[in-house]
């Protein structure tokens, strides 16, 4: 949930993007909204990591950081040239991780016990993703950046309407808490989102 904040401070020093106090209202919903969604119940806690926190900000922070760069550069050049060059810089860092003996021969490992489960099922969710990821670069260009990531933060909601379905519809695939408490909460959380995503497209 730290990456629209850092994508708020890079986007105003780099960019010098500003939002509107509806925008950052909506924005600061969406992210709180989805921040409820992530909360697990009680008998999940385990206490705080500090560790853990740690090296979630570090994600979070190399997410924003990568967006700006993206956005730095296909505002100046070219959309699609951008776009080519991030997948050969992903290309080359997948590379180096193959370097390694210990990650090439896990991957070597699962790819010769589930084949075409990991093909299929990697390749589909790569599809998937690769359409997510356009789209997201491409709202790069129109919106400010933070707007736009904390649009795309809303996928615990979706993941939690897919978590239902799936313990409704098909439960031998996967279970969802769907306790009334637990519903209300959520229920709670996605009403915020939904208000914050009306909030930032005023």
């Amino acid at each position: 949930m730290a990456v629209p904040l850092f994508g708020y401070v890079l986007g105003y020093i780099v960019l010098g993007e500003t939002l509107s106090p509806v925008q950052m209202l909506g924005g600061s919903l969406i992210v709180g909204g989805t921040l409820i969604l992530s909360v697990r119940s009680e008998a999940h806690k385990t206490g705080f990591k500090f560790r853990l926190t740690l090296l979630m900000l570090g994600c979070a922070f190399s997410i924003a950081l990568s967006s700006i760069i993206f956005k730095l550069f296909a505002v100046r050049d070219d959309y699609w040239v951008t776009t080519f060059w991030t997948f050969v810089g992903e290309a080359l860092f997948g590379i180096g991780v193959l370097a390694i003996a210990r990650y090439r021969n896990q991957f070597l490992a699962l790819l010769r016990s589930n084949t075409a489960a990991v093909l299929t099922i990697n390749g589909a969710n790569e599809l998937i993703n690769l359409g997510g990821g356009l789209g997201i670069r491409y709202a790069l260009l129109l919106a400010p950046l933070s707007l736009v990531q904390a649009i795309s933060s809303t996928s615990p909601l979706f993941v939690f309407i897919f978590g239902i379905a799936l313990s409704v519809f098909f439960p031998a695939l996967g279970r969802e808490d769907l306790s009334g408490r637990n519903l209300v909460q959520k229920a709670g959380a996605a009403m915020l989102i939904v208000l914050g995503v009306i909030l930032i497209n005023r």
